[in-house]
Order: C-alpha cells, then structure tokens, then sequence
C-alpha cells in the first residue's frame, strides 16, 4: 500500500487495493446503493441545473437536508428517495437481486 502515498496516484488503484481487504469491501459493498442513489440525484440535479436549495422548495424540506443526502451524511428513507425523485420528474424502482 506503500504506492498510495505518491503524489498523482488514481481513485481506481487505490480502490483496487483496498478492496483486497475483506472488512472493506464488506462495508463498500453495505453502502453501495446508498451511493449509487446519491450519484444519480447529483448527476440529475446538475442535468437540470437546479440547486440544492431548488430542489428543496421543490418537495417541502430543508436545503440542509438535501446536502446531508448528498454528502453521505443522512440514510435516507425510502420515502425521502421517493420525494426526490419526483422532485426531480423521475420514479424510483426498487429491485432486489
């Protein structure tokens, strides 16, 4: 792990190596969908050119509680996912694999 600390090294190598740990990538892959969720509201939002304060009026809660989502910082319900979503004109679909 000694090449992590070299200025200019990729996201994607160091995530290569830390995935060889089996703890990290069990707690990598509990939270994946949570990212995924936020990587899509971020991507969406931007495709709109909205802002996070826009899209708070937009389902009656709190700019602060959009950054937290957005952050990584709330686990959201599935019922917050819901409101966003359809604050944005989208649907949620839940699969289970």
């Amino acid at each position: 792990m000694k090449n992590i600390n070299r200025a200019g090294v990729k996201l994607e190598m160091i995530k290569e190596l830390l995935m060889r740990d089996d703890e990290f990538k069990s707690e990598y892959d509990k939270l994946q969908p949570r990212y995924e969720a936020i990587s899509q509201v971020v991507e969406e939002r931007s495709k709109q050119k909205i802002s996070q304060q826009e899209l708070a009026e937009r389902i009656g809660t709190q700019k602060s509680n959009i950054s937290r989502f957005e952050s990584g910082e709330y686990n959201p319900s599935l019922d917050f996912l819901s409101k966003i979503a359809h604050g944005l004109g989208k649907e949620i679909h839940v699969v289970l694999k």
